[in-house]
């Protein structure tokens, strides 16, 4: 979506101020109150600003919080785009860009705030906001494979979605839930070795095996339960000849 069809463009530098203005005020109104409980003139009061001011670069509630969506998304994307910048590998991009993820939503909760809250304001920009991010995300694996540094037969964009999810929610429990000084380097290190070594030992790995080692080939006879007797069948013996007898 462009976002210049959400305002009106301020011509003068005291205009972008005043947009700017408004638009930090409407983050930390909606944070504080929830979009729907959040009224313009809570948005204007807070800017500093007169009510009618909001009109000149918004026509409505709605379409600021959606210009927000996007200025939170490229904030987002231009942190991380300078962390990884100087990174030569996709691993140490995931290593540089989770840690550097973390580190910007312990100083910007804000943000997870408003980008959950689109699910319940307009269900539509919480899915598009998720797609175009993973869009992004696939390039990069894409260009890794091409690189020869990921496996090929790993679907990407189910690889996005699990490196996006596991970010989300690290993010979520280390920026959001907690409150106290937490050990990233902890984090992000535990996080690479499961993308190194996974997490199931060599005994998890086993199928199924028995005592006396694994059996690749098992064929499970099925009986009728009712036929059972309880002493052991007797089995035919062999006669002198060898044969067994009938």
């Amino acid at each position: 979506m462009d976002y210049k069809i959400l305002i009106s463009r301020p011509k003068t530098k005291r205009g972008r101020e005043t947009l700017n203005r408004i638009v930090s005020a409407a983050a930390q109104v909606f944070y504080e109150k929830g979009y729907h409980n959040a009224s313009i003139n809570d948005i204007t009061r807070l800017a500093g600003v007169a009510s009618g001011t909001f009109y000149v670069y918004f026509d409505s509630k709605y379409n600021l919080y959606k210009f927000l969506l996007l200025q939170c998304s490229h904030m987002i994307r231009k942190h991380l785009n300078q962390a990884i910048r100087n990174c030569r590998t996709r691993r140490e991009m995931e290593e540089v860009g989770l840690r550097s993820w973390l580190e910007f939503v312990q100083k910007n909760r804000y943000m997870y705030h408003i980008i959950w809250e689109s699910l319940y304001i307009d269900k539509q920009l919480f899915v598009d906001y998720y797609v175009n991010f993973c869009k992004a995300y696939m390039r990069g694996i894409d260009e890794a494979k091409a690189r020869g540094e990921l496996r090929p037969e790993i679907d990407s964009e189910v690889l996005a979605y699990t490196l996006m999810g596991a970010s989300n929610f690290l993010g979520l429990n280390w920026g959001l839930f907690k409150n106290y000084p937490t050990d990233l380097d902890q984090v992000v290190a535990s996080f690479m070795r499961i993308i190194d070594g996974g997490i199931f030992t060599e005994r998890g790995l086993v199928q199924s095996e028995t005592d006396s080692g694994p059996m690749p080939i098992r064929i499970q006879v099925e009986f009728d339960d009712d036929d059972l007797e309880e002493e052991e069948e007797s089995l035919p013996e062999e006669t002198e000849t060898g044969r067994l007898e009938e």
